[in-house]
Order: C-alpha cells, then sequence, then structure tokens
C-alpha cells in the first residue's frame, strides 16, 4: 500500500448560514483578516501560508454533527481570552486550554503553545465520533501519525472523542484540508484502497480531491500549482 503523505494541515471548512458575522468575530476577537471573498465563500486566517478557515454559504440553522471546535494557538493565553467579547461564556479545560462559542454555534478554543509559527494559527480541531479508536485508525491510514493522544499533520493536530456522529442534514463542518505534492497520486491511491472519492477539483491554481474518511469526515487533499499564490 502506498504512503499519503498530507505536508500540513492547511484549513477547516464550514458550512455556516452567517459567514459574513462569523468572519467578523474572527478578524475582530481571534487575530485574523479577510484572505479572500467570493461569491460563496470567504477565507480568513492570521497568516495566508498557514492555517486558515473557510466559511461557505450554507442553509441555517447548522448542527456541530462531528465537529467539536476548532482550536487556535497562541503564546499569551490570558492576552487572548481578554480580548473576547466579555460577556462571551468561556470554559477553562486546563491550564493551557480556554474554550468558548462562537457564532452558528461554532466550538472554538484557545490554546497554549510555547511558539506557535504565528498567533492564532491552527493547533487543533476536536472531532466527536462513536468510535474514536476506528477512527484513529482509519484516519492513520490516511495520512495522519500519531502524536500521544492527537494525530498530527506537521506541527497541527485532530483529536478524538467519543460523542454522536449524527449531524443531520446540515453540519458545521465542510472538510479538513490538508497539503499534497500530488494530488493525482493521492487520487490514484485512494481509487486503488477502494475508497469514496467525493470529487476531483482541477482548478485555476489548485488541484484536489476530496476522500471521505471515517464518520462522513470529509478530507481534501490539495496541491498548489506553480501558478498558485498567495494574498
Amino acid at each position: 500500500m502506498a504512503e499519503i503523505a498530507p505536508t500540513a494541515l492547511d484549513h477547516v471548512a464550514l458550512w455556516v448560514a452567517g459567514r459574513d458575522t462569523l468572519a467578523a468575530f474572527l478578524c475582530d476577537h481571534l487575530g485574523m483578516h479577510e484572505i479572500e471573498r467570493t461569491g460563496n465563500f470567504t477565507l480568513v486566517g492570521a497568516d495566508a501560508r498557514l492555517g486558515k478557515i473557510t466559511l461557505f454559504d450554507a442553509e441555517g440553522p447548522r448542527e456541530p454533527g462531528v465537529l467539536g471546535r476548532v482550536v487556535l494557538a497562541v503564546s499569551d493565553l490570558d492576552s487572548a481570552v481578554a480580548a473576547l467579547p466579555n460577556d462571551l461564556p468561556r470554559e477553562r479545560h486546563s491550564d493551557d486550554l480556554v474554550a468558548f462559542e462562537g457564532p452558528e454555534g461554532l466550538g472554538l478554543g484557545l490554546e497554549r503553545r510555547e511558539s506557535p509559527q504565528v498567533e492564532y494559527d491552527l493547533s487543533h480541531v476536536l472531532l466527536r465520533v462513536p468510535d474514536p479508536a476506528r477512527a484513529r485508525g482509519e484516519l492513520l491510514a490516511l495520512g495522519f501519525e500519531e502524536d500521544g493522544e492527537r494525530l498530527a499533520v506537521a506541527e497541527k493536530s485532530l483529536l478524538l472523542e467519543v460523542g454522536d456522529a449524527g449531524g443531520g442534514e446540515r453540519p458545521l463542518l465542510n472538510h479538513l484540508a490538508l497539503l499534497v505534492d500530488s494530488a493525482q497520486a493521492v487520487s490514484d491511491e485512494a481509487e486503488s484502497r477502494g475508497l469514496e472519492i467525493a470529487d476531483f477539483v482541477d482548478a485555476e491554481n489548485t488541484i484536489a480531491v476530496f476522500v471521505m474518511g471515517p464518520d462522513g469526515i470529509k478530507l481534501e487533499y490539495v496541491e498548489h500549482k506553480p501558478s498558485f499564490s498567495l494574498v
């Protein structure tokens, strides 16, 4: 079996009913800025070269489904928490992690990191699935690596917890995007394994194959063409 070897967790893509409201929250309180805006999505992040969040228009209300929360890395947790709205409830899970809920019912968190690549970069994504051990095994075969209780791609990771995977017909999570050297090679390997390929998109600056993972988790393996430029 050939290896699927992503080099980075590039972005988390969400279906949202009010992308402007959520984008404003992320930019005003969580150190992000608008990187790109089109007729149906907004891309935000602290750095266009690192972890980002893509907000796709969709009918609401949305349901969390497998998505527990998206956690951002900060070096000064207290200052980052102080930048949140004063009336926003938050829960301290540990000395290094504070969780809260943003617009659209999106679970969010701030995690203290000693030296993040940039403030408010993606740290990890928490997913809730019925059988974490089974999902973990499938995700390891899809390019994630063992990192203690987490599954890692470079410095970013997934954390799996037990939960109801049911997301109805309106889940928040659209997909998780992983950078790869060759989307075609991943597509060929996925086909040879009999995996479900949801889509293959040859766009102006990228090539991407979308593969269905465990519990309806869609993974995008995206290759940047030589023409790709970041803003």
